[in-house]
């Protein structure tokens, strides 16, 4: 099944859990961004190679460890990541 991205800001918390789980299955369980387990925390080597300043984001942000990625522009849903790798791709990528 190939998931039809849609928007994010448009989406109830229980679809965006939904969408967010279907992705996973789609990607099977491994991170948009690094290719990882979604089931593992992203590497201390990793985490050192893209260090995070958690002042950016509000609290609360790694309480969830799977987050559902979207474009920031157009509001489309991208994929499942890491709560670590969504503030990479904030910070580092601009998404």
């Amino acid at each position: 099944m190939i998931i039809k991205p849609q928007d994010y800001t448009k989406l109830s918390q229980s679809e965006r859990r939904k969408l967010r789980n279907e992705y996973v299955t789609e990607q099977d369980g491994d991170c948009f961004y690094c290719g990882k387990s979604l089931y593992n925390e992203p590497t201390e080597a990793f985490k050192k190679d893209h260090p995070v300043n958690w002042r950016l984001f509000p609290e609360g942000f790694l309480n969830h460890p799977v987050h559902l990625h979207h474009n920031h522009r157009t509001g489309l849903t991208i994929g499942a990541v890491h709560a670590y790798c969504n503030a990479i791709l904030f910070i580092y990528h601009g998404e």
